[in-house]
């Protein structure tokens, strides 16, 4: 009996032995992905608003100014891709108004050398959507349903969009919700 555990014993530290390897692959290939996993989704996946190039807030503009989304974004009526205002639309205001601050020099800075603001992405959709504002804005859909009280922050926060998210809304509103005919055309 003790001949026969210490067999199995043998046996067990040899197929151990055997293992070692692909155990340790396995391992360390779990550690990798989840790794990298964190690291491509959390930046954009936890809500933080990212520090942008020039302190903009969307409170001022937006909120206490009052300032329509459209005059910032004017692309969102007609294209895929609506991104964030050039820097003559800034400086439309900014060779009147605090001309002389810090940061609107630094805004006049990137006009002279003719190079785009350099602002941080904060909204997000997979890479198969193509996504267009303008059935949203010919519907009378408010920017604040979906993007949320902007004129009440400072900064924005990085947003993952969600197919969940839109098909909710669109139960909602009785919305069409043939994915082809609806935004992913």
């Amino acid at each position: 009996m003790i001949q026969n555990l210490k067999l199995s014993l043998q046996q067990g530290n040899m197929t151990l032995k055997k293992n070692t390897i692909p155990i340790v692959l396995t391992l360390l290939t779990l550690i990798f992905t989840v790794g990298f996993i964190y690291l491509f989704w959390a930046p954009t996946a936890n809500g933080n608003a990212p520090e942008q190039p020039i302190p903009f807030s969307h409170n001022v503009h937006s909120g206490i100014k009052q300032i329509q989304c459209q005059y910032c974004h004017p692309y969102v009526g007609y294209s895929n891709h609506p991104g964030v205002p050039p820097v003559e639309k800034c400086l439309h205001c900014h060779n009147y108004i605090i001309k002389e601050h810090p940061w609107i020099k630094v805004e006049h800075r990137y006009f002279n050398n003719q190079t785009s603001t350099p602002w941080v992405k904060v909204n997000y959709v997979a890479e198969h959507v193509l996504f267009n504002h303008q059935r949203h804005i010919n519907g009378k859909i408010a920017c604040q349903e979906c993007h949320g009280q902007v004129e009440n922050s400072q900064r924005l926060p990085v947003k993952n969009w969600r197919m969940g998210e839109c098909v909710e809304c669109h139960r909602k509103k009785n919305a069409n919700l043939d994915c082809w005919l609806a935004c992913h055309s």
